[in-house]
């Protein structure tokens, strides 16, 4: 059994699960861009790669102004997200978009997750009086709100269309063999 005594125990707590999550991502990134198939989310996803390297290095920062290295304490939450991730590389499809599909909503899973994450950790830190710390936790929660959107854009405007026009057909012709209910 873990104690916490203080606020500044927790904010350890947090940032280890935080460090921890992005360590696990690092290694999980370079699987999904190679099975996406859009240049647009592989492009996202490889940029989020080396921002998330940056956001290591940030996280290494912060660890030195609290004076904590930040290793071990596993983030079982993200293992689980990348884990179903891991499931998605398995998939095959004769539209590699709806492939796509399912790895940018996972993506968008991770950054919420993240995004949660930080948000939290930024209110420990306010509350503790840990300026420094503060800005660069929300200068990482600015950079993960950033990929949520670009990921929802590359849903909407790349992936879903090109999907939704060939599965037209199968809607229409669902449509046609669908027979009234009688009461």
């Amino acid at each position: 059994m873990t104690t916490v005594n203080s606020l500044s125990e927790a904010l350890l707590h947090e940032l280890q699960q935080i460090y921890n999550a992005e360590r696990q991502i690092i290694d999980a990134l370079p699987k999904l861009i190679k099975k996406a198939d859009s240049a647009s989310l592989k492009a996202a996803l490889q940029d989020h790669m080396e921002e998330t390297e940056n956001q290591i290095a940030r996280l290494d920062r912060i660890g030195s102004i609290v004076g904590s290295k930040f290793n071990g304490n596993k983030c079982k939450g993200m293992q689980g997200l990348l884990e179903e991730g891991a499931d998605l590389l398995e998939f095959e499809s004769e539209n590699p978009a709806l492939i796509d599909i399912l790895l940018a909503c996972g993506a968008q899973k991770i950054e919420q997750y993240e995004m949660a994450a930080y948000d939290t950790a930024v209110s420990i830190a306010e509350e503790l009086g840990l300026d420094e710390v503060v800005e660069l936790l929300e200068e990482t929660l600015d950079e993960e709100i950033a990929a949520d959107q670009r990921f929802s854009e590359i849903l909407a405007a790349d992936l879903l269309p090109e999907v939704s026009e060939k599965s037209d057909a199968l809607v229409s012709r669902a449509a046609t063999k669908a027979q009234p209910i009688k009461s």
